[in-house]
């Protein structure tokens, strides 16, 4: 499969909605293309994250990340947050997860950063395989913690 991975813009919306809703929808979240969109939106609007977006050769979202910029205060440097990782069932195994994430670590190393980091659900065993096998190293010294407001 053929497909080019590229920094997304608001022009993308119609293109990156489906995925976004695709992903929150993996995460057990009821599909709500409005909700995504209003989201995606904002994130453009504000330059609060970067999303990269892999296409065919037809211009069709096969898959995005999104990433956001943060900071470390005990290594003072710049990280990023790889938030969401998505791509359709229909383009996996063709590389595309593979190309996003090194096209996330282009971007940031680009920009200063010094590392990334992400989440993924304790049981989603094929994307942690993928990270490994990228260099990803599993954080063995911090928990993560969550409070809900």
């Amino acid at each position: 499969m053929r497909f080019e991975v590229r920094q997304a813009s608001v022009s993308d919306l119609d293109a990156l909605v489906p995925l976004f809703d695709g992903y929150r929808q993996f995460y057990k979240q009821s599909s709500d293309l409005g909700r995504a969109r209003a989201f995606l939106a904002e994130r453009f609007a504000n330059n609060d994250s970067v999303v990269l977006l892999a296409c065919d050769e037809r211009g069709r979202g096969l898959g995005f990340t999104q990433l956001y910029p943060l900071f470390s205060s005990v290594r003072a440097e710049r990280i990023y947050l790889l938030n969401d990782l998505f791509v359709t069932a229909q383009a996996r195994r063709d590389g595309v997860a593979k190309a996003l994430l090194t096209a996330a670590g282009e971007y940031a190393r680009t920009l200063g950063a010094k590392s990334l980091w992400l989440q993924t659900a304790q049981d989603n065993a094929p994307a942690q395989a993928l990270y490994e096998s990228l260099g990803w190293k599993r954080d063995r010294e911090f928990c993560d913690y969550g409070l809900t407001l």
